[in-house]
């Protein structure tokens, strides 16, 4: 059977996304993971997106989404007792965005924390039966905030392996959804940092920003980050607009990134670019030279740009044909 399916787990949340004129705000569907899965659908490339919803409009407005682009639900929950985050998403002067908490809570807690491994269980076959036809699983680390979410990712990646589905991690550091849980608040940071370092050790490909390579690895290479994990994974290190720097099939290079003046807003653009990148391997196989990891590098940084000229994170996500026309432009 074929591997070409790619599973995204974790967090849909609302990026509620501040005006330039700061008089206001707009919200746009988001969250690492379902962003991947929306991505991947207009790539070409069949995605499943497993998370939890609660029973609210926004729930409502990501199952719409979802179901336009056809990226399968067959595991997503939806929660009665808990609400559909709400990140507060300020923008400096150039675009870049940061978070700056959350909108109040209906309940005791966010739905994307209780992603439950009970009725992950009670469909067991039909998840097995996914995990033969899938080639990679996609998740974060902001799953680890919460004990429950936790779980169900540790068991999930347990499953995985056993079909021999690669994992791809997007390490993601969001030290605010720790911050606000009630369940990691009172964790350390170093105790963060590490137990996100020891789940790390699950991947076969690892991508993260340079300022995350320096806080939980105190080094910017990637060949000697993947030396300090025991799967040895391919290492990708995003830096904004500069060169990514990667270690991917034993050899290490590093790629210029395509740059543009109408930067609107880089929401969801690490997102697009780790699409991207997962199309390429899935469609043109894994590179196996330094000239076919230039190749993928480049169409995913493409994908990344072209999310940046307009706000939102899946509103904007080229579809293979527009990222293919961008990349001609380049050519002439």
């Amino acid at each position: 059977m074929k591997k070409n399916k790619v599973v995204c787990i974790g967090e849909a949340l609302i990026d509620r996304i501040r005006n330039k004129s700061n008089q206001g705000f707009t919200d746009f569907l988001g969250g690492a993971p379902a962003n991947v899965a929306c991505a991947l659908k207009k790539l070409e490339i069949d995605s499943i997106f497993i998370g939890s919803l609660g029973k609210d409009d926004y729930g409502k407005k990501f199952i719409k989404q979802f179901t336009e682009l056809e990226v399968n639900l067959d595991f997503l929950q939806l929660d009665n007792d808990s609400s559909t985050r709400v990140v507060n998403v300020d923008r400096d002067q150039v675009g870049d965005r940061f978070f700056s908490g959350f909108e109040a809570k209906s309940h005791s807690h966010f739905a994307d924390e209780v992603l439950s491994k009970n009725l992950i269980e009670n469909k067991l076959p039909n998840l097995e039966k996914l995990f033969l036809e899938t080639k990679y699983l996609v998740t974060g680390t902001i799953f680890l905030s919460s004990p429950m979410s936790s779980d169900t990712i540790f068991f999930l990646l347990q499953k995985a392996k056993k079909f021999q589905v690669k994992i791809i991690i997007d390490l993601n550091w969001r030290e605010v959804f720790w911050d606000y849980s009630n369940f990691s608040s009172e964790i350390s940071k170093t105790a963060r940092v590490n137990l996100i370092k020891k789940f790390l050790n699950h991947a076969h490909i690892l991508k993260l920003a340079k300022e995350e390579a320096t806080l939980f690895f105190k080094n910017e290479n990637p060949m000697l980050i993947s030396q300090q994990m025991s799967e040895r994974p391919d290492v990708i290190i995003t830096d904004g607009k500069n060169p990514v720097q990667w270690f991917i099939n034993g050899y290490q290079g590093t790629t210029e990134t395509p740059d543009s003046q109408k930067i609107v807003d880089t929401t969801g653009a690490g997102d697009a670019f780790l699409a991207g990148l997962i199309s390429k391997l899935i469609s043109s196989g894994y590179p196996s030279n330094e000239l076919e990891i230039q190749d993928c590098v480049n169409f995913a940084s493409v994908c990344g740009l072209l999310t940046c000229l307009g706000e939102g994170a899946i509103e904007q996500q080229p579809d293979y044909k527009k990222v293919n026309k961008f990349l001609g432009s380049l050519i002439m």
